[in-house]
């Protein structure tokens, strides 16, 4: 079972993935992304919020997968571990109990409510002194499964952070139900009073329907993370017949046998069986020495195969939600800007000491002045005041603009993502693959003509690249039979070379395969080739460009300054220059160094960089600008350096894209706003003794429905214009 539970293993470091259906707050998120303070074997832990998930690394020498299971039980997170987990789809139930302490808690208190009438309508002057005191134990016998039971996730939550000496946002909630259960037992075991059971379990009635109307919307988000969410890539399935088909990766099944090409993502764990694997597994782990791997060995996904082709079995199917949490990796964040902290982490962090310092000087003023203000001043301080929608709107917000964004088959990594893309001031776009369709360019040869054995060589190396340009050429040759590839090498923006059934072949760049650069006849990009040292001669690829660039660009040039930067020869130039215009920066022959210095030239100047490439070559750039979006055309082009998949289909939506990402802050302030105006209304009244405990239980909740409601419904109008 435990080699199951692990979805990642090479030498010592193992990954492993956690359901945690308690995790309900911006403190569980805390406590949980703190696990290596605790545990000095744990590497890294990282919290999914919306899917209640927790993924931890961890040194098996140091630690154990028992030991990590145990501490995160011991903090009160009991991980949620059935047979669905080892299976392709998991299914996650609700926990029911939430529903059962809902029950309980509106039972109990319905009937304090009728058992307390008598006590209201007589201002507390019950002739029946018999009867006074029947309904007041009685109330508390009702009482003891709403405190003990009901209520008792705010205790065991605000219990397990004081262990970690840390205060979070269920010790006020737990402080204010602990007093009225206390003051409430002492005035009735001493008759000097009915208490405050009534208010008691109203709290805990009213705050549980919050955290289940919350817990529904975290649900949702996450259902469109799962369902709707998708990486616009394909890659090749080789059928009995030995031909390659390319099929989207969601549609890989367990037994398949995939190709993958030099630099692509292995998108599921599988056997190598044909080619020399050299794998990088930086994305997972980060570390970037290649891993050597023979025939009938696993290869994890997440791998990126450095050598080249290889042809692998699936044995697991294809977890799209596996590869977003490894884009997602912390570990290969390498920006030169620093991650920003938003000041929400700050607020979260000093919200309950403030609100703590409040009613303590609300108690001893009102205990001084009015006594019997100084009960209700307190406890609805403790509960009205709630950081929750503040912390909670950001992620709301967020989680729904990633899910409409997804739908217009714009895959953005996370939030940090939006925020980059709406400060954006400047766009660079990689021409060949973005710009260009790479499947309907036309292509002829120029030299002597090639024998059926040459183009099979041809063919068979540059089959080996992920590379337009050698797509381009595989799909223009009719032979399918491939020869034996050994030794293959790619230079990345040069070209490749191998021995194809023993013989030395080159295929690239006029300067990578003859050593003189191209001169620049306009006729298209070239693709020289030789054999032995014995240069054949070039295919020249003439480009077609995607039909909306026309309007596309006019329409960034108002708002971004634009850039075009490429790897190919200037043979287009004045083409491109009718679209792009004259004052545009056009760059030619420039290799993937030569593009992330041209990035950080921008950056040096002040500028905020979008940098849309096709993810093979552009990959230091991509991972140098302040967003990188990598455009897909059925192709694994999913690169770890870019924060965004843009589907090719989708290009002319761009400018819309970028404004929508832009009302992102616009959002959010709204809700600061909204829910800093209830924290302000709520303590002015809770400080004047005038707000009854249960209202304040009552307005919590609603303030968190509030913040929902108009953070999902601003996100879904403002994506309308993304039809």
């Amino acid at each position: 079972m435990c080699t199951k539970l692990v979805h990642f293993s090479e030498g010592n470091q193992k990954h492993v993935t956690f359901y945690l259906p308690q995790m309900h707050c911006s403190s569980c998120i805390w406590l949980l992304e703190n696990l290596p303070k605790l545990n000095k074997g744990i590497i890294n832990s990282q919290v999914n919020f919306l899917k209640k998930e927790v993924t931890i690394v961890f040194d098996a020498e140091k630690t154990s997968l028992r030991t990590v299971a145990e501490l995160i039980t011991g903090i009160g997170y009991e991980p949620h571990i059935s047979l669905n987990d080892f299976s392709g789809n998991k299914i996650k139930k609700y926990d029911r109990s939430r529903i059962y302490k809902i029950g309980i808690a509106g039972f109990c208190f319905g009937n304090i409510m009728l058992l307390s009438f008598p006590e209201y309508f007589s201002s507390g002057n019950i002739e029946e002194t018999k009867l006074k005191t029947l309904f007041s134990f009685l109330n508390l016998g009702l009482s003891i499964p709403v405190f003990f039971y009901c209520a008792s996730e705010f205790f065991v939550s605000a219990y397990k952070s004081l262990k970690q000496k840390f205060l979070n946002i269920d010790a006020p909630i737990a402080l204010a139900v602990l007093m009225a259960f206390g003051r409430s037992i002492y005035e009735i075991t001493t008759f000097s009073g009915a208490g405050y059971l009534d208010s008691m379990s109203g709290i805990v009635f009213f705050m549980l329907i919050g955290r289940f109307f919350q817990d529904k919307t975290y649900q949702t988000l996450s259902f469109d993370r799962d369902y709707t969410s998708y990486f616009p890539l394909g890659v090749s399935v080789i059928g009995t017949n030995g031909e390659e088909t390319q099929v989207p990766v969601s549609a890989v099944k367990k037994g398949d046998r995939i190709k993958i090409h030099s630099h692509e993502i292995i998108p599921a764990d599988g056997i190598l069986f044909m080619g020399k694997a050299s794998i990088d597994y930086s994305f997972v782990t980060g570390e970037s020495l290649p891993l050597e791997k023979g025939i009938g060995e696993i290869i994890y996904a997440g791998g990126k195969q450095t050598a080249g082709a290889i042809e692998l079995e699936v044995v697991k199917e294809v977890s799209q939600s596996y590869l977003t949490q490894l884009w997602n990796n912390d570990t290969f964040k390498n920006k030169t800007e620093e991650k920003k902290v938003s000041f929400v982490h700050a607020v979260s962090r000093y919200f309950t000491y403030v609100l703590f310092t409040i009613a303590l000087i609300s108690g001893i003023y009102w205990s001084s002045h009015n006594s019997d203000k100084a009960w209700n001043a307190v406890t609805a301080i403790l509960i009205v005041a709630c950081p929750c929608a503040l912390l909670l709107s950001a992620t709301f917000t967020n989680g729904n603009m990633l899910a409409k964004l997804q739908r217009a088959r714009f895959y953005v990594k996370n939030a940090n993502t939006l925020e980059n893309l709406s400060e954006a001031d400047t766009i660079v776009f990689d021409k060949t693959g973005t710009i260009s369709m790479q499947g309907e360019a036309s292509i002829h040869f120029v030299g002597s003509t090639l024998s059926e054995y040459e183009e099979q060589v041809v063919r068979s190396i540059a089959n080996q690249s992920n590379h337009p340009l050698s797509k381009a050429i595989v799909s223009n040759l009719s032979i399918k039979k491939a020869l034996h590839v050994k030794n293959y090498n790619e230079v990345k923006g040069s070209g490749s070379s191998a021995l194809v059934n023993g013989e030395k072949v080159k295929i690239g760049s006029a300067e990578f395969v003859t050593g003189i650069k191209s001169i620049n006849s306009g006729d298209g990009s070239k693709v020289y080739i030789s054999i032995n040292d014995d240069i054949l001669g070039c295919y020249v690829v003439k480009t077609k460009y995607r039909e909306e660039l026309d309007s596309l660009i006019p329409a960034l040039k108002q708002k971004y300054k634009l850039a075009l930067i490429s790897g190919d020869n200037n043979s287009e130039e004045q083409k491109l220059r009718q679209v792009f215009g004259e004052e545009v920066d056009m760059l030619f022959n420039q290799h993937p160094q030569d593009k992330l210095n041209y990035i950080k030239n921008l950056q040096s100047q002040g500028r905020r960089v979008v940098m849309i490439g096709d993810g093979l070559n552009d990959a230091g750039a991509l991972q140098q600008s302040n967003a990188g979006i990598a455009v897909s055309d059925d192709i694994n082009n999913f690169s770890p350096g870019c924060d965004a998949i843009l589907d090719g289909k989708q290009f002319g939506l761009l400018r819309r894209l970028f404004d929508y990402c832009s009302k992102e802050k616009e959002i959010i302030y709204g809700s600061f706003i909204i829910s800093i105006l209830y924290n302000i209304v709520g303590l002015f009244f809770a400080v004047q003794g005038d707000l009854s405990p249960v209202i304040a239980a009552i307005l919590m909740p609603v303030s968190s429905a509030s913040i929902m409601i108009y953070t999902t419904g601003m996100s879904s109008l403002y994506a309308r214009k993304l039809k």
